[in-house]
């Protein structure tokens, strides 16, 4: 899969670095030219110097073939004008901005820009908003048969409550991540684009969790 990275910085080289080190390609576009030399030696990817919302500059990172996009510079302001490019322009479905105001997470998740907020930030995070397939264990209890793991809700489950989820799969939800913080879910919070889910349950069931929570709705799922 390809990735295109906005600023290399520190957090934008360390997601360079781990998504070409996994076999993907990447490109990663920075104004300033020094900013490359944090990618180190090893890296394989594409650099292209510019402005990271400039459409030209983004067509040179192939912006357009990109499986997603991160835009992780030092500006709000420029993150979430490179994620509406990348989005709205160039028709990337997985994007994510990196944001230094957290009062200002809100107004860019109702333009449909998943963020993750700065003082929670981690490259985790960004990671798992990148490549939603799947899902991350957090905890195992001491016997090992049961989990804490985060999973990746297909679309379809926004603006569903959590008790559908529940009703769904044997699992319990433990809490939601919303806008970098986590929140404790009753049964009819409804689901919100860019929510991390964080699941209870069996570890034999997890693969099975897994593959019914990232599949859209049956007809019979919404009756």
């Amino acid at each position: 899969m390809h990735f295109v990275i906005m600023g290399c910085g520190r957090v934008g080289a360390s997601l360079a670095t781990a998504l070409d080190a996994a076999g993907h390609t990447v490109a990663v576009v920075d104004q300033d030219p020094e900013a490359f030399r944090a990618l180190g030696p090893d890296f394989s990817g594409d650099t292209v110097t510019g402005i990271g919302f400039d459409r030209d500059a983004l067509a040179r990172a192939r912006t357009g073939e990109a499986y997603a996009f991160a835009a992780v510079s030092s500006g709000d302001n420029s993150n979430i004008l490179a994620a509406r490019v990348a989005r709205e322009t160039f028709g990337v479905t997985n994007v994510a901005a990196r944001i230094y105001d957290p009062r200002r997470a809100q107004i860019f998740e109702r333009l449909g820009i998943p963020t993750v907020a700065t003082v929670r930030w981690t490259a985790d995070q960004m990671m798992r908003r990148l490549i939603p397939q799947g899902a991350v264990t957090e905890y195992r209890e001491a016997s090992g048969r049961l989990v804490l793991a985060e999973v990746h809700l297909h679309p379809d489950w926004i603006a569903r409550p959590v008790s559908d989820i529940e009703a769904a799969v044997p699992a319990r939800v433990a809490y939601i991540t919303r806008n970098g913080e986590g929140v404790l879910a009753p049964p009819s919070m409804l689901v919100q684009d860019g929510d991390l889910a964080h699941l209870m349950c069996a570890r034999d069931d997890l693969d099975a969790i897994i593959r019914t929570l990232d599949q859209p709705l049956t007809q019979e799922d919404v009756e």
